[in-house]
C-alpha cells in the first residue's frame, strides 16, 4: 500500500502521466514534485500539474502557470496567477476533458474567501469561481457535462455544467452536503463510470459516491489526513493517495505524509491533455 516514503508536509497534486506512464506528486509547502526516485526544488510552492506531452507539464504555483520540461527541470512562464497577492497560493487543480487547466487559489493562512477557482484554456487565464476558503476536489465527469469543486471549510461539494468549450454555465448546485461530517472533503478523482473518489481529510480514507452522490465504500489508508487521490496505473485500476504531515503530533503513526497505492474494483479517466 506505501507507494513512497517520502515524508511530505502538504501532499498534493497526484498526476499519472498516461503517455510516460509515471506518476508524479507535490510537497506543496516543500515547494518540491516527485518522482519515485527523484524530485525537483522550487523557489515558490507548487501543488497541481496536467501533462502538456511526454516531455513537458503545466505546472501551478503560488504565482504562476508555468510549463515545466521533465528532461531537463527548466520551467518557463506561461501566465502569472495572482502574482499581485502575496497571501495566496495555488492548491488542487486539473485538466478538464476540453484541454483547459483549472487550478484553485487560498490564503497561505486560509484566509476567509481569499481564494478563487481560475481556468486557463488556449492562452487565456480566466476567473470562474470567487471568494472560496480553501479549493479543493476539482475533476469532471466523463462526458464532459459537468464540473466538481468545493471549499473544503464550506463542507459542500458543488456540481457545475459546461459548455461545448468547457466554460461553466449556470448556477452551480450544492452535489454532496457533509456539513454534518467531522473529516474535511478534500481532492477528488472521477473513475471511467462517473463514480466521485474523495479523499477525506482527518479520516484515513478515500471515499467512493456514485452519480447521485450516494456513499458506495471506502478505501482505507495509515495516514490520517489523505489529501487528493488519482487514478493510475497501465490498466487505470490503481488508487494514489497523496497525504500530509503538517500539523500532526503523532510519533506512533509513521505514515504521516507518505504516498500511497492500492488496486481498486474501478478503472479511472486517463488524465486529460492540456492544450497551450
Amino acid at each position: 500500500m506505501i507507494y513512497d516514503d517520502t515524508i511530505c508536509s502538504l501532499g498534493e497534486g497526484p498526476l499519472w502521466h498516461p503517455e510516460r506512464q509515471e506518476f508524479f506528486w507535490f510537497d506543496i509547502l516543500s515547494k518540491c514534485l516527485h518522482r519515485k526516485g527523484q524530485h525537483w526544488q522550487f523557489d515558490e510552492c507548487v501543488s497541481a500539474a496536467g501533462w502538456v506531452n511526454d516531455d513537458q507539464m503545466m505546472i501551478a504555483s503560488q504565482s504562476a502557470l508555468s510549463l515545466f520540461t521533465i528532461s531537463t527541470g527548466q520551467s518557463d512562464l506561461i501566465a502569472p496567477l495572482e502574482a499581485d497577492n502575496p497571501i495566496t497560493r495555488s492548491n488542487d487543480g486539473r485538466a478538464d476533458p476540453y484541454g483547459g487547466f483549472w487550478i484553485g487559489t487560498m490564503g497561505f493562512n486560509a484566509e476567509d474567501k481569499a481564494g478563487a477557482i481560475y481556468r486557463y484554456y488556449r492562452g487565456e487565464v480566466r476567473k470562474i469561481i470567487p471568494d472560496i476558503t480553501i479549493t479543493n476536489a476539482i475533476c469532471f465527469a466523463p462526458d464532459g457535462d459537468f464540473a466538481y469543486y468545493v471549499d473544503t471549510l464550506d463542507r459542500r461539494v458543488m456540481r457545475v455544467a459546461l459548455d461545448g468549450d468547457g466554460w461553466p454555465v449556470g448556477d452551480a448546485v450544492v452535489w454532496l452536503d457533509a456539513r454534518g461530517e467531522t473529516w474535511g472533503v478534500d481532492g477528488a478523482v472521477i473513475d471511467a463510470q462517473g463514480r466521485f473518489w474523495n479523499a477525506q481529510w482527518g479520516a484515513n480514507r478515500v471515499a467512493c459516491y456514485d452519480q447521485n452522490a450516494q456513499f458506495i465504500e471506502a478505501v482505507g489508508f495509515p495516514a490520517t489526513q489523505t489529501s487528493c487521490p488519482a487514478f493510475g496505473g497501465n490498466d487505470l485500476k490503481t488508487l494514489f493517495c497523496t497525504s500530509a504531515a503538517e500539523g500532526i503530533e503523532n510519533s506512533l503513526n509513521p505514515h504521516n505524509g507518505k504516498t500511497f497505492a492500492v488496486d481498486v474494483d474501478a478503472i479511472g479517466q486517463a488524465e486529460h491533455r492540456v492544450i497551450l
